[in-house]
């Protein structure tokens, strides 16, 4: 293999690849790792940052990034536990609630990026603290705790498979269905590989770009109520720093942060390395002080093979075909 081929394998497959290599890795060093209930319990710790990570792919699609998603984490799964508490609502409506407040988060986002033409990462840096800010208000930062009926939606299974799981593949499974199979999508991959030329075609792109903000906060409002389910409780440091977990989901997974390249299969790819490290460090009992270095170094190749993809990219954009002498 010449080192031009092993370097397309490597920003074609990078994310397969460094999955399978941190299970090898983690596996030889702790055989327990790749037990069977082990892998299962990755897996579904890995759901609510994949269920983020696909919304967050319909944004990076764009070029765009939104960081307000660990806030609209907590704030979304809050109001919902508030209904149940004080209106007696059941788990159903509650989550509901929650996934419409996500929706009117983003939206607002989406308001602001796209109809007052604000950077996304100032908007979405801003409404990070805003948001976080009035559900530290509502709550007056004391602990919510959940009825047990919540736990249960967390621990209940079909046919064997727990339902975080299975709402992670539903979702990831609608997002690939959206996005190569229906107009919408091939709009959002024609926007993000060139916004002028999506214009200039007619697309709707103002519309292209709000919507993906509001996929990203309801796909993370239900996140949140899906590690809720998991715990039972919600605290003012909820979701906080989850952003980041997200993003590096999306882009350990394949997605760009340039625009036009990725997938829901991104985010799937993307989760389940994030939690693979996590929890082959925690197996590994590596130091707890080296983990967020191992974790970070991780992330960095991840974004040193998108920046390697990227001026791939342009390099072939730039390539000048010649015609042949006579």
């Amino acid at each position: 293999m010449t080192p031009r081929s092993a370097l397309d394998l490597a920003t074609r497959a990078g994310a397969v690849i460094m999955l399978v290599v941190i299970v090898v890795i983690f596996g030889i060093k702790e055989p327990s790792f790749l037990s069977a209930e082990s892998l299962a319990n990755t897996a579904k710790q890995s759901s609510f940052i994949g269920i983020a990570a696909v919304g967050m792919v319909f944004v990076l699609l764009t070029a765009g990034i939104d960081l307000s998603v660990g806030s609209v984490m907590f704030l979304g799964p809050l109001v919902g536990g508030l209904l149940m508490r004080d209106a007696g609502a059941d788990v159903g409506v509650a989550l509901l609630a929650c996934v419409t407040t996500g929706a009117v988060l983003g939206a607002i986002n989406a308001v602001l990026i796209v109809g007052l033409r604000v950077i996304p990462f100032v908007v979405t840096l801003s409404t990070l603290f805003l948001f976080r800010g009035f559900g530290t208000w509502l709550t007056e930062s004391r602990q919510l705790d959940f009825p047990s009926s919540v736990r249960g939606f967390g621990q209940a299974s079909v046919a064997g498979i727990p339902l975080p799981i299975l709402i992670f593949a539903a979702v990831a499974l609608a997002a690939h269905v959206v996005l190569r199979h229906t107009a919408f999508g091939r709009h959002v991959y024609a926007f993000g590989n060139d916004p002028l030329a999506a214009r200039k075609a007619g697309l709707p792109v103002r519309r292209i770009e709000a919507a993906v903000y509001v996929i990203s906060g309801t796909l993370a409002a239900l996140a949140g109520f899906v590690l809720i389910s998991q715990i039972g409780r919600l605290d003012a440091g909820f979701g906080e720093g989850r952003e980041f977990d997200v993003i590096a989901a999306a882009v350990l997974g394949g997605a760009s942060l340039f625009g036009g390249i990725g997938g829901a299969g991104s985010a799937v790819l993307g989760a389940l390395t994030i939690q693979a490290v996590k929890a082959g460090l925690v197996y590994s009992e590596v130091n707890l002080y080296l983990q967020p270095l191992l974790q970070g170094a991780v992330i960095l190749v991840a974004v040193f093979l998108d920046g390697l993809r990227e001026a791939r990219l342009r390099a072939l954009r730039r390539r000048v075909i010649r015609p042949r002498a006579a």
